[in-house]
Formats: C-alpha cells, structure tokens, sequence
C-alpha cells in the first residue's frame, strides 16, 4: 500500500493529470483523449491549447496502436502520460520496438529537429506529394506534425531492452503561453 501512496505523491508533485499503461488500440485511445478532455476543461484552458495539445496527442496516440498493430503480445503494451511542468504541457510515450527500426527511426527524429519551422513544412510537403509513405502508411508524416503542432524539438531515446528490442521514449513538451508573431 505504501507504493499507491508513493505514486500518487509522485503524481502530484509532477502535476501528471493521466496515465496509462497497456496494450492500446483504437477504443483506448477514444478513452484516453475523453479523459484528457475532461481534465481540460475542468482547467478551463484556453481552446487553441487544448487543440495543440490534443492533435500532438492523437499523433502520439495513433503512432502507438499503428506500431503495436500486428506485433507479438509482448510489443504491445505502452505507456502514455499528460501533465503539466513549469507552466507547459508535456506528453510522454514509450513502447518497445524491434532494435532493426532504431537507426531509421533515429535519422528521421534526427531530421526533424534540425530543421526550423519552414523546414518541417517544406519537409512535410516534399513527403507528402513524393508519395514517400512507409508500409504503416506515415513516412514520419506524424512526427512532423508532432514537431509543427508544439513548436518544440522532439526529446527521445532509446533503451535496450534485450532480445533485439528497444524501449522507445517520446517527450513532448507544448508551450501554455501564446507564441509571439
């Protein structure tokens, strides 16, 4: 019982609004943005916030359930948290992948972030009337748009998790305060 109290203190002092750990598919991830809206509107936040916040979600969400779609049982369990940190909203994601996936998926997340705001659009465009579309059906399309959406470089890393798999993590932070023009 001491652990449940340990986790909700460390719940609160990270103001981490939602958590989710498990296997992820469609409906889930129904429940999950449901649960994240409530919490929103319970904060009052502003509307062009919470649209940010739930279109990096969505990516995130679908890039889970579209990798763990026809995986073994073992690669399909994830996690998902939302909260806020100095004033900002973040998001985290973490799943295993097949250590093969790491050098691609670490040239593309590498790409993104180096490339400014016009570049992710330039990107985005070329990749998307090129006809650039991976078997999964993105090509990095959601990554980007991660990336456009919060305006933030995307935080990742990969940990070995043994039999030639990775455990991928995802931060993303979204800024609360308006951006200036």
């Amino acid at each position: 019982m001491d652990f449940v109290k340990r986790l909700h203190e460390i719940m609160l002092n990270n103001k981490i609004m939602l958590v989710y750990e498990g296997e992820f598919t469609q409906d889930i991830m129904k429940s999950v943005l449901s649960m994240t809206e409530k919490n929103l509107d319970s904060m009052k936040e502003e509307g062009a916030i919470k649209r940010k916040v739930f279109n990096v979600m969505v990516e995130c969400l679908q890039n889970i359930v579209k990798h763990s779609e026809d995986r073994p049982e073992e690669y399909t369990t994830a996690v998902f948290f939302i909260g806020i940190k100095a004033g900002d909203y973040f998001i985290c994601t973490g799943n295993l992948i097949e250590s093969e996936h790491v050098p691609v998926l670490t040239a593309k997340l590498d790409q993104i972030n180096s490339l400014d705001k016009e570049g992710l659009k330039i990107l985005q465009k070329d990749l998307i009337t090129s006809g650039a579309l991976n078997e999964k059906g993105g090509a990095g399309l959601g990554l980007i748009d991660i990336a456009r959406k919060s305006g933030q470089k995307l935080d990742y890393s990969f940990d070995d998790a043994g039999n030639n798999q990775h455990f991928y993590s995802l931060y993303i932070t979204i800024p609360r305060a308006k951006a200036e023009a």
